[in-house]
């Protein structure tokens, strides 16, 4: 039931500036009807709007209907006592503060109160004075972590902001890096999109986390930078390449590493490893240094897997594309040999996300001179 009546002053001065008790609706909870026309005197007379309850389970059925800033509680009561209740507004708090009112000068209880989330604990039999100051403060105490959430929502939303504008200039930085390579290369712009996509998709199979994730996915696109320091009479060759021009193709991998080492960034730092280890083989028998085994950074193992399906599955001046059977067949005779093992069977156990990637991202030819 609410209750309003006229008002006078407060005996002291309101800690809320800006606000007034009449901006504020508290709940009176008692099971004595004496005690809670007490407890309503003093607040109606000082301003508040309140509300009354007899019982823990009326005061829940009420909350469900009415907005309440603070609860005035008994700890005493039959059926649900104070300390239960405190339990069962816990979810409330701080949009509901609770300030408990007893008989029982018991520190253990009062303790315990405090603990589950009360703002205040005033022994009767009680006076106005105490019973407007417990109010006033816990109301200030409320505002004040009211405020603090607030302020930490806003922080984070300001951190999530900041973070997706250091993310995009991360992928700004690659993609114009990129850019430099692709105007030089076979490959396509979707190429290159299509590895970053493989690779976190990989990683997320594997465990791995976001921030890794976000680090393969931008690094992994960088795999072939090194191809800007081979000369365009090699790159852009319509044939196959003598040894000697082989010799000097291999060095994009080298060449990669350069740009990209001894960077600050963690992204970059990864592109330097995979540009340097994605054509090493799982047997040894790749280049540069013949690695082998896990010895080869594992984001470089996942980028040699899915660059080669990629390759494979897509048309270039130079060659059609591959069936998809015959793209995986090859990578399966491959396991262990060019391939890691456990990530040709991740792969094939999860085809279906790679092929969508693949049919999400199509080249973009211009002109008709691609193989059709």
């Amino acid at each position: 039931m609410l209750i309003a009546t006229q008002f006078k002053p407060m005996p002291f001065e309101w800690p809320l500036p800006g606000q007034e008790p009449r901006d504020f609706r508290v709940l009176v909870v008692d099971d004595q009807e004496i005690v809670r026309i007490m407890l309503i005197k003093i607040l109606q007379r000082n301003g508040f709007e309140v509300l009354e309850a007899a019982s823990g389970p009326e005061t829940l059925t009420l909350l469900e209907r009415e907005r309440v800033d603070l609860i005035l509680s008994d700890i005493k009561m039959p059926g649900m006592n104070g300390i239960e209740l405190v339990k069962a507004i816990q979810p409330r708090i701080p949009e509901t503060s609770i300030v408990m009112v007893s008989s029982l000068d018991n520190v253990e209880m009062s303790m315990e109160c405090l603990r589950l989330g009360a703002y205040g604990y005033v022994l009767k039999p009680f006076k106005t004075n105490g019973i407007l100051v417990a109010v006033a403060n816990a109301l200030r105490r409320r505002m004040l972590e009211l405020h603090f959430r607030d302020r930490e929502a806003i922080l984070a939303q300001k951190v999530r902001e900041q973070t997706t504008e250091i993310r995009q200039s991360r992928e700004e930085i690659a993609f114009r890096l990129l850019a430099a390579s692709e105007h030089r290369d076979n490959e396509t712009g979707a190429h290159v999109r299509r590895i970053g996509l493989y690779a976190a998709a990989m990683g997320r199979i594997l465990g791995m986390d976001e921030n890794t994730l976000e680090h393969l996915g931008a690094a992994a696109q960088m795999h072939d930078i090194g191809k800007i320091g081979v000369p365009d009479r090699i790159l852009q060759k319509d044939g196959h390449l003598t040894p000697e021009e082989w010799i000097i193709m291999k060095t994009h991998t080298t060449m990669g590493a350069n740009i990209l080492r001894d960077s600050a960034v963690p992204f970059i730092e990864m592109g330097a490893r995979i540009a340097a280890c994605h054509h090493e083989k799982f047997d040894g028998t790749g280049y540069p240094a013949g690695q082998a085994g896990v010895a080869i950074p594992i984001e470089a193992r996942i980028t040699a897997l899915v660059d080669v399906y990629d390759a494979l599955s897509s048309k270039r001046i130079y060659k059609r594309a591959w069936s998809e059977e015959a793209t995986l067949q090859y990578i399966r005779e491959n396991r262990d040999r060019h391939f890691d093992g456990r990530l040709v069977d991740v792969f094939l156990n999860h085809f279906e996300a790679f092929r969508a990637i693949l049919n999400a991202h199509p080249d973009q030819f211009a002109g008709e001179e691609y193989l059709r």
